[in-house]
Parts: C-alpha cells; sequence; structure tokens
C-alpha cells in the first residue's frame, strides 16, 4: 500500500477546515442550553436519522466489518445482523417513551418515574462511564487512522483528535455534532458506492460472477472452515444478543432522540436511521468480497492478520493512492462524528445533571450552565485522551465489545423495567445498574473475553432489579404500617398510590393507558 502523501494530507485539512467552519457556524446559532443540548429540537426526522446513523456507524464497523467479510464470508457478516436489528428493538420498544420522557438526558428519562436527585446521580454516573468506555476505543483507532492518513505517531495523531472533538463539543455543542454526523453519513455512502461501482466495473458489471468467485474461495479456504468449525452457536447466539440490545442501553444514540420535537418524527428518526444502516452494511458486504477477489487472503492476512486494512487494501487495487488516502479519510471522518457524539452525552451528564439539576436543584441560569457544559466538555476531552494515550497496544474490537456488553446488561435490561414493569422501584434500579456493570465485567474475565456471558448477566440483573424493587416495596409497607394503627387501610392506600402514580407514568411514557398497550 502507498505511504501517506500530499492527497492524504490535503484530504485530512480539508475534513478539519470543513468541520470547523461546522462549529463556528453552530456557535453563532445561539447560545442556550436547549441549543447546547439538543440543537433546539431544529432536526427534520430525516435529517436526525443521518445523524443517528453517523453517530452508530463506527470506523470499527466500516474497516472491521468489511475485513471480517473478506476473511471470513457470511461468518464476518454476523456482526452487521446484530447492528442492524438493535434498531428494530429501539424503535418499537424504546425510542417513543424515551422521548417523551426526556429533556436532555438519560437521567431526565427515570426521573419522570422516579423523582429522586440521588438516582438522577446514579444514572448520570453510568451515562458518563459507558460514553467513556465506548469514546476511548474510538480514540484508540483514530490513532492508528491518522497514522495510517498523514504517517503520524500514535500519540501525535491520538492528540490531533481529542483537540478537535472538544473544540466542536465545547463551541458548537449538538448542533455542530449533528452536523458533522449528517455530513459524515453522507460522504461515508457516496465514498463506499462509489468503491462499489468500481469494483463492479471490474467485472463488467457481471457483479453475480464476482459473487460467485467470491464464494468459491470461501468455500476452498482452510481458515473459513476453520472459522464456521470454532463459532459455535452459543457464541453467534450470544454475540446477537448483545448486539441487538446493547444499541437501546448506549447513551449517546438515545440522546439523539431529543432533537426532534415530535413522536413522528423519532419515527421517521429510527426509520431513516435503521435503512442507511441496513445500506451501509450490505455496501461492506459487497466491499469484503471484492477484496477478497481482487486483493487475495494471502495479502490481506500479510498487511494485517485482522483484516482492518481490507478496505484501504481494495482503494489501493481500484484506484491507487488516491482512493487509499479517501478511504482512510472516510474512516477519519466516521471517527470524528463519533466521537463528538460521545463527548456530548458524557458532557450532558456532568454539566446538567449533576451540576443544574443535583447540585443547583435546577435553579442554576442558563448562562452557569452552559459554562459548567463547556469546562466540562474540555475535561472529558482530556480525560478521555490521557487514557487513550495509555491504550496504544490494547484491543480495540476487546474495548468494544466491553462496552456493549456492559450497555446490554446494565442500561438496557434496567431502562426496559423502568419503562414496563409497575413494580419497579428506585433502589432496584440503581442496584440493576450496579450488578449489570459487576456482571458484565465478571463474565468477559470468566468466559475469556468472549459475549457468552451476555446470557448470565441479564438475566441476574433483572432478578437482582426485581428483587430489590420487592424488597424496598415490602419494607415501605412495613415502616408505613408501624406509623398507623390502621395496617389494612395503609397497605389499601399504598397500593392505590402506586397504581395512580404508575398508570400517570405509562400514560406520559406511552401516550396510553397499559390496557391499552399490551
Amino acid at each position: 500500500m502507498p505511504e501517506p502523501g500530499v492527497v492524504s494530507f490535503f484530504l485530512f485539512l480539508t475534513i478539519m477546515a470543513g468541520t470547523l467552519v461546522i462549529t463556528h457556524w453552530a456557535a453563532e446559532q445561539g447560545r442556550t442550553t436547549v441549543i447546547f443540548y439538543t440543537a433546539q429540537r431544529s432536526l427534520t426526522g430525516v435529517q436526525n436519522g443521518l445523524a443517528i446513523a453517523g453517530d452508530y456507524i463506527s470506523a470499527a464497523s466500516f474497516l472491521g466489518t468489511t475485513g471480517a467479510v473478506a476473511l471470513f464470508g457470511y461468518h464476518g457478516f454476523l456482526y452487521s445482523i446484530g447492528f442492524l436489528s438493535s434498531y428494530l428493538f429501539l424503535m418499537l420498544w424504546v425510542a417513543e417513551p424515551v422521548h417523551r420522557l426526556g429533556l436532555f438526558s438519560l437521567g431526565d428519562v427515570f426521573y419522570a418515574r422516579f423523582p429522586d436527585q440521588r438516582l438522577r446521580l446514579v444514572v448520570a454516573f453510568f451515562q458518563f462511564v459507558i460514553s467513556l468506555m465506548y469514546l476511548v476505543p474510538q480514540l484508540v483507532a483514530s490513532g492508528l487512522l491518522l497514522r495510517l492518513l498523514l504517517g503520524l505517531d500514535y500519540v501525535s495523531s491520538v492528540l490531533i483528535i481529542g483537540t478537535l472533538m472538544t473544540i466542536y463539543v465545547t463551541f458548537g455543542g449538538m448542533t455542530a455534532t449533528s452536523w458533522v454526523q449528517i455530513i459524515k453519513t453522507v460522504l461515508l455512502l457516496s465514498g463506499t458506492i462509489l468503491l462499489v461501482l468500481i469494483a463492479f466495473a471490474r467485472y463488467d458489471w457481471q457483479f453475480m460472477r464476482l459473487f460467485q468467485e467470491a464464494e468459491e474461495m470461501f468455500q476452498k479456504s482452510a481458515a473459513h472452515s476453520a472459522l464456521a468449525q470454532s463459532e459455535t452457536t452459543i457464541q453467534a447466539l450470544a454475540l446477537l444478543l448483545t448486539l441487538f440490545l446493547g444499541t437501546s442501553g448506549l447513551p449517546h444514540i438515545l440522546m439523539r432522540l431529543f432533537t426532534v420535537r415530535s413522536v413522528r418524527s423519532v419515527r421517521i428518526s429510527i426509520l431513516t436511521a435503521a435503512s442507511i444502516i441496513g445500506l451501509f452494511y450490505l455496501i461492506t458486504l459487497i466491499l469484503g468480497f471484492s477484496a477478497r477477489v481482487l486483493v487475495g487472503y494471502d495479502t490481506l492476512r500479510t498487511v494485517d492478520p485482522s483484516g482492518n486494512l481490507a478496505a484501504p487494501l481494495l482503494a489501493n487495487v481500484l484506484g491507487g493512492a488516491f482512493l487509499v488516502a479517501f478511504v482512510v479519510a472516510l474512516a477519519f471522518a466516521t471517527i470524528l462524528a463519533v466521537v463528538t457524539g460521545l463527548v456530548i452525552s458524557a458532557t450532558t451528564a456532568l454539566s446538567y445533571d449533576v451540576y443544574h439539576q443535583v447540585l443547583g436543584h435546577g435553579k442554576t441560569s442558563d448562562r452557569a450552565q452552559l459554562r459548567v457544559a463547556k469546562l466540562s466538555a474540555i475535561v472529558v476531552g482530556i480525560l478521555a485522551t490521557a487514557i487513550t494515550l495509555g491504550l496504544a497496544e490494547r484491543n480495540v474490537a476487546y474495548l468494544v465489545a466491553l462496552t456493549f456488553l456492559t450497555a446490554t446488561s446494565s442500561l438496557t435490561p434496567v431502562l426496559m423495567l423502568t419503562l414496563y414493569w409497575r413494580g419497579m422501584r428506585t433502589y432496584g434500579v440503581a442496584a440493576g445498574l450496579v450488578a449489570g456493570v459487576v456482571m458484565s465485567l465478571s463474565s468477559l474475565f470468566i468466559f475469556h473475553g468472549q459475549f457468552t456471558g451476555v446470557f448470565l448477566s441479564i438475566p441476574i440483573t433483572l432478578i437482582i432489579a426485581m428483587a430489590v424493587s420487592l424488597l424496598e416495596d415490602r419494607r415501605r409497607r412495613q415502616l408505613d404500617g408501624r406509623l398507623q394503627l390502621q395496617v389494612e387501610d395503609v397497605f389499601e392506600s399504598h397500593a392505590q398510590q402506586n397504581e395512580t402514580l404508575w398508570r400517570r407514568f405509562f400514560v406520559k411514557a406511552h401516550g396510553r393507558p397499559p390496557e391499552q398497550m399490551f
């Protein structure tokens, strides 16, 4: 593959200049908390769908999925199925109630049912931690990509990306973040479709011949058959379940549901995002097959045993140095879009939930809150960059797996219980979140980095959250009984109060009473 040159440097400067112009424009739009956190809820459903896709499709998805398909065929496409199907779950069960309940953060959603600032603080902590956990591997990947694009060392690359993402969020807020993500999605789709068309042209537009040749190579490949034997059904199902549920536990994705004004726009957002993500993964399938045929298995494994450079290698075969630089620049833009979304998610947890709601009791001024938000963005940027500099040799895929497993095992099941189970209580939420994180970390250790532990972590999280909720309810009834003489009346009053609060919350979250929902 050719060394980085003038073309790579020019494309890097173009992307950087363009995103800085967007940030300057966003900063001029106004300085209020609504603008900073939600882009004034001014995005249309289609625009927000493009932004969600830009927020979700990472460089690991682009480079990793293409490489996995190139090396292992349809087995490598398993990741894509999980990523795409997760939006079906998000659309059917999570998106609309989260939009109705939330104002700026995930803490608003839980607070709508349990008005306890201590619980908001716990949720803010988990929102911050999960966002940071996902941000770090993206920065690790960005360091490797910039080294490929410009020939820079890892430390310089991470410092550049860390500085840029901090500037975007500090000065542009959600408006700059959204438009960086929208433009990234358009560029990524356009660029990858261009690669597909050039690959088809190599075969005189007889694309079925390309697929047939790739399939023949996979059938003859010892590596392919070895993978097929080693990948058990349990491991495959665990991976799919983790990806299927994980998206609904990613705070930076859920925050995007607050940037539109209506439930209808939320539906359009999710449908648009799912359509774009589906098209993108179909493209990666074609690119992976093309890389297997046009680049060759031996070359792919020699240059990078993990296959992450399959897309740049394919670009080199199809168009030389310019196309290589173009593909790597697309991956760079992809990382910029994802990291900005993660930074603003972590920033919101600090400035809105912790500072404004918990410490300021919801009474701080817009000016003070914005000042803390910008300071929080700087702190998040510095912290994430510092952690990333110490993880140069870490496996990016493992770090991403850790994030998804944590989200799947903690936030997703607890959020579902909060939205749909009348028996959920405040301490049950806190206990479930803690149990989910502990179990996800433990299961990764026990199962040696495999997703198989998800079959253990999710049920335990659900059991602990429900058990603690029932115990809390029972304790409250007993306490009320000791304070009153007529225990039966207290029990009845307590039950009626819980039922009234539950029905009121359910109507607010879902737009209809429980009996009309199920």
